[in-house]
């Protein structure tokens, strides 16, 4: 891949993450545009338009259908990668984010899938931004076990760690971390019908279903 192929895929991200936000002004995609745009402007977003991958009108930008699948898949790539360095390599956000950045165009389909695999298939980002789902997520049964599973899908007794939740509602993720339920708190699967319950240090803890299919673990060695 050239350097000039990694500023448009990075224009085509800007747009999907631009929208987003609730934005779509070419103005605000070139200046929020990450490093390996390089110096940009309204001539790659022509080129861009030439491509059939975006269109624009009075200073908006849109996707195009092969547009929105390209941004598509390099926004996932980056978000898994994200997933991958905070979750299993436990690095800080600021390397987190600019190896995300580096992976982001260097990854495979094969290796994409490979990794959304081994974490579990996330839904969510560590911003919580949602991550578009590849073909790997519905596959089954899985060639690959993941490092990362569903509370639901884990052994029953085996020591846990809680890698990430995803909740439906913020407000779930406050009374979660009121009885200790957050990310890195070790845990054990106890039962699971007709409520899941698990021990999280000394305490004994039921959850709902729906709760439990939002709190993502992976196990450690007792």
């Amino acid at each position: 891949m050239t350097m000039q192929d990694h500023k448009l895929e990075e224009l085509l991200e800007t747009v999907f993450t631009e929208r987003e936000a609730g934005r779509n002004g070419s103005g605000g995609v070139l200046a929020n545009a990450g490093r390996h745009a390089g110096e940009r402007g309204e001539g790659d977003l022509a080129e861009l338009e030439s491509l059939g991958l975006l269109r624009r009108s009075e200073g908006a930008v849109h996707l195009t259908a092969e547009g929105e699948q390209r941004a598509a898949l390099v926004v996932r790539r980056h978000r898994l990668a994200e997933r991958l360095f905070r979750d299993l390599l436990d690095v800080g956000e600021d390397t987190m984010e600019s190896q995300a950045c580096e992976f982001e165009h260097i990854l495979s389909p094969e290796a994409t899938d490979s990794v959304c695999t081994l974490l579990g298939h996330p839904p969510t980002c560590p911003h919580g931004k949602p991550i578009p789902p590849g073909p790997c997520c519905s596959a089954f049964p899985k060639a690959v076990r993941p490092l990362v599973t569903g509370l639901p899908s884990f052994e029953l007794g085996a020591p846990g760690r809680i890698v990430f939740i995803a909740p439906k509602f913020h407000d779930r993720m406050d009374r979660l971390a009121a009885l200790g339920v957050i990310p890195g708190s070790e845990i054990r699967l106890r039962q699971r019908s007709p409520s899941f319950v698990i021990d999280v240090g000394e305490t004994t803890i039921a959850l709902d279903p729906e709760i439990a299919r939002e709190i993502y673990v992976k196990r450690v060695e007792a």
